[in-house]
């Protein structure tokens, strides 16, 4: 059965670029971002690492590991980790796993037969688990469209934000927008709870400034 948001990620053991990992022990009490590549030596998912090393910092800011999957070996990752790191200007300092057998892929669902990588690749996908182990989001992306890593850290931002208080984000919330009050919470109730004040635009639609800024 596909994993589903909210569910407990299965754990591996699983080679990679920087040692054998078992899932949970690395991620410890951290956030995950676990993404996928087709193989190796593939010029969109090469930006994509490089990208992804870039922003590092931002996403241990957040308490987010970072790691990727290809279905090549080890040492392959290796020699394209030099690619990446002489192309974009960076260093790739977080594990590639090594997928040859498809556990992982398995586990996490990441083969899809219809699509256009082939019935034997992984598809680009994308798994935010949470400190708790859990699945907070997924997407997947086609091989011609490299992914928004911006985006990315925008929904970490806003499932941090609304673990923490009882507001949710809207479109196209960026950190220190407006956020909107979720239902569950009387108006009375939520001019208590945010003294930075609520505007009722409508009854079931209630904004406030957002509340840790």
């Amino acid at each position: 059965m596909a994993l589903r948001l909210g569910d407990t990620v299965p754990n591996f053991t699983q080679d990679s670029s920087e040692g054998t990992i078992d899932f949970y022990s690395w991620a410890g009490d951290s956030w995950v971002v676990l993404f996928s590549h087709p193989a190796d030596y593939t010029p969109v998912c090469t930006t994509e690492l490089g990208q992804v090393a870039k922003l590092k910092p931002e996403f241990e800011k957040r308490n987010v590991k970072v790691i990727a999957l290809s279905v090549d070996d080890a040492e392959s990752h290796k020699g394209w980790i030099g690619d990446i790191n002489e192309t974009q200007g960076c260093a790739v300092n977080y594990p590639i796993l090594a997928d040859g057998d498809k556990k992982v892929s398995e586990l996490y669902e990441m083969i899809h037969p219809n699509s256009s990588t082939g019935s034997t690749l992984t598809v680009r996908s994308v798994f935010v688990i949470d400190n708790n182990k859990k699945l907070r989001l997924t997407f997947t992306y086609p091989a011609s469209t490299g992914r928004n890593f911006d985006e990315l850290l925008r929904v970490i931002d806003s499932l941090q934000l609304t673990d923490n208080y009882s507001v949710a984000t809207p479109a196209n919330w960026t950190d220190g927008g407006d956020c909107v009050v979720v239902p569950s919470i009387p108006t009375d109730e939520a001019r208590q709870r945010f003294p930075k004040g609520v505007t009722e635009v409508k009854p079931y639609l209630r904004m406030t400034p957002q509340p840790n800024k």
